[in-house]
């Protein structure tokens, strides 16, 4: 069966869309986009229609590729002031001269729309109240969504990254699943993966998971997005393993609209947050 995350955050969206009317302004999101990548572009293109659908206000900062970085740090600071601002973006990648970590670090953790500063990962490792990165809390939001059991279930990861494998991998240790994450290191992969009830690939390689690395009837997340002669594919050879899978999702379709769902719902949260301490 396929997880059809495009129709699945469509439904979630008209949820949240009644949600915004009933609020005494528009959530405000300001994201930062550096240089001409035209992946970034199509991405943020994305947010701001989905945003602008749901009632939200988005404004995008358009920076030349080669702004010093005092420039974005006196923008960011300036957003971080701004009571009307509720969430701050900064669009990945940015170009090499500009330090990533201090830039995302120095936005205020009450607005890291994307959840990725220390603080809000923090709070998600001590099981506390924070914004969860977009993507983990996207795929958490499809398995609800159909239903899908998480609780005992063996969940293999193939991917550490901090913005997926290892936020996902506590998200669903907190809901109770027996989690293995594995990565470019790992011995005897597909042995484990073929113990996976869920498997989840997000390391970036086109068709790497083939039917011989999954179990019959599992559960299968595929986060990846390649362009392989002009053709987005996930990590999942999809053809050969969704004959096999109980559940699978698609590329495109699947994740990466629920993570730009996850992103609106996060920006929400944010709303909220801020009036309750103004």
């Amino acid at each position: 069966m396929i997880l059809d995350g495009r129709k699945t955050a469509d439904i979630l969206n008209e949820q949240l869309k009644e949600k915004v009317l009933r609020l005494n302004r528009k959530p405000r999101l300001e994201i930062i986009l550096i240089g001409d990548d035209p992946a970034s572009h199509t991405y943020v293109n994305s947010k701001l229609k989905q945003a602008s659908q749901l009632g939200m206000e988005v404004h995008i900062n358009h920076m030349d590729e080669s702004v010093l970085e005092d420039e974005v740090i006196q923008l960011i600071t300036s957003f971080n002031q701004n009571n009307q601002v509720d969430g701050i973006l900064l669009q990945l990648p940015i170009p090499k001269h500009l330090n990533e970590v201090q830039l995302m670090e120095l936005i205020d953790f009450n607005k890291d729309v994307d959840g990725f500063h220390t603080m809000n990962q923090g709070l998600l490792f001590q099981k506390r109240e924070g914004i969860r990165p977009a993507t983990p809390k996207g795929i958490m939001m499809l398995l609800d969504h159909y239903h899908i059991p998480i609780e005992g279930m063996h969940v293999v990861i193939i991917g550490r990254s901090q913005i997926v494998g290892m936020p996902l991998s506590k998200m669903f240790i907190d809901r109770n699943a027996t989690v293995t994450v594995t990565h470019s290191k790992t011995k005897n992969l597909k042995e484990l993966t073929k113990q996976a009830d869920i498997l989840v690939a997000a390391l970036g390689k086109p068709k790497f998971v083939t039917k011989d690395m999954v179990k019959i009837g599992a559960v299968v997340i595929d986060v990846g997005i390649n362009r392989v002669d002009n053709k987005l594919v996930g990590d999942v050879d999809f053809d050969e393993v969704a004959p096999i899978a109980s559940y699978i999702t698609p590329v495109p379709k699947g994740v990466g609209p629920m993570t730009i769902s996850a992103l609106a719902h996060n920006l929400y949260e944010l709303y909220l947050k801020g009036d309750k301490n103004t």
